[in-house]
């Protein structure tokens, strides 16, 4: 995904005349409480990572140990680089997987060029389905491929990117829910969907974002289905240890009704780590999906990975972004709210002799 800029607490202000003194205290305070900032964020940031005290206590049947183990299952494959070898391994999981579970799996498959080496490269969506032709049907996606090099790292730019977070958290937290699909209400069908080379970005400016989800966006619109999706959830970098979900920009342009109502499920449930505040504006598969297909789709996202302050670390495109700093406990929270919140979806059962 591309990061555009923060929303939260972005302001301009204009300048004020002051008198030499009062603009002397106010110099001093700023100092002293910048200094104090500094030192609880350098505190913060040595702390170690974890023990969110925004979780609320997740019911069993969702479990992030599980989760996890999916997660590590698949970082363990190495980078899933579009094309890859690795690539086609986690297919070949992840559709046994998914079939296991009581879907019906498909593969949307189209080439791209290689932007380094010009070769056809293979790109394939993966789709597994839940009760197709039920009248209301949801749309839960991922994108499943890492980006080449974790070109953020200052240390290593171009060394190994296993992409935990960003590329796998959304893919376990999906797998943790397929395991409560097989149930879900008479009315409601599901699709998962996994978008591959959402990254397959070998130079920044250059090389497009969101290929694959382009592609089934433009599928949607031009061969739609007999029954279209009610709206669309995107899981990325839901893995955080330090979990924070604040309202993504984007999302609340193109699908407030749905973005408010996944917030309010979370704020029903106890969940404080989704905020009811717009804090990033992020370009991610999300946007063909509203754009192109029309599809009114939410991006869940914790884009401070693992927090925002000054002097925090970002592991955010680095190699630092591995299982290790990441938590079931965060995957299993977010499966809970998105699946209480499709089941509110469901139409009320009416009573007999109504």
């Amino acid at each position: 995904m591309k990061h555009t800029h923060e929303t939260d607490g972005m302001h301009h202000g204009g300048r004020r005349k002051r008198d030499h003194r009062s603009w002397l205290i106010v110099l001093l305070v700023g100092i002293g409480v910048t200094a104090a900032l500094f030192m609880s964020v350098r505190r913060q940031a040595k702390s170690p990572v974890g023990g969110n005290q925004a979780m609320a206590e997740v019911p069993r049947r969702y479990q992030a140990d599980r989760a996890m183990r999916y997660l590590q299952q698949i970082c363990q494959l190495g980078p899933r680089v579009t094309g890859t070898r690795e690539m086609e391994q986690q297919q070949r999981l992840l559709e046994g997987f998914f079939q296991a579970q009581g879907a019906a799996v498909t593969f949307q498959q189209f080439e791209i060029r290689h932007p380094e080496t010009g070769e056809n490269v293979p790109v394939s969506n993966l789709v597994a389905s839940w009760f197709p032709n039920r009248a209301k049907r949801f749309l839960l996606c991922a994108h499943y491929d890492t980006r080449p090099f974790p070109d953020s790292d200052k240390r290593n730019p171009k060394g190994r990117f296993v992409g935990a977070n960003d590329g796998g958290s959304g893919v376990a937290a999906l797998m943790e829910l397929a395991h409560n699909l097989r149930d879900l209400p008479a009315d409601i069908g599901v699709d998962i969907v996994l978008f591959d080379a959402e990254e397959f970005v070998w130079v920044q400016g250059r090389d497009p974002y969101f290929l694959g989800s382009n592609f089934f966006a433009e599928q949607y619109v031009s061969r739609p289905p007999a029954i279209g999706y009610q709206a669309g959830v995107l899981l990325d970098m839901v893995g955080d240890r330090e979990l924070k979900i604040y309202y993504e920009a984007n999302s609340l342009k193109y699908a407030r009704d749905v973005t408010r109502g996944i917030f309010e499920t979370a704020n029903s449930l106890g969940v404080d780590a989704f905020v009811q505040r717009s804090r990033h504006r992020i370009e991610d598969d999300h946007i063909p999906l509203n754009e192109i297909a029309r599809i009114p789709t939410v991006d869940l996202i914790d884009f401070d990975y693992p927090r925002p302050g000054f002097g925090a670390p970002s592991y955010w495109h680095t190699e630092q972004d591995v299982p290790a700093n990441c938590s079931g406990d965060s995957l299993a929270t977010v499966v809970w709210v998105v699946h209480q919140w499709l089941l509110e979806q469901a139409e009320p059962v009416k009573a007999r002799g109504n």
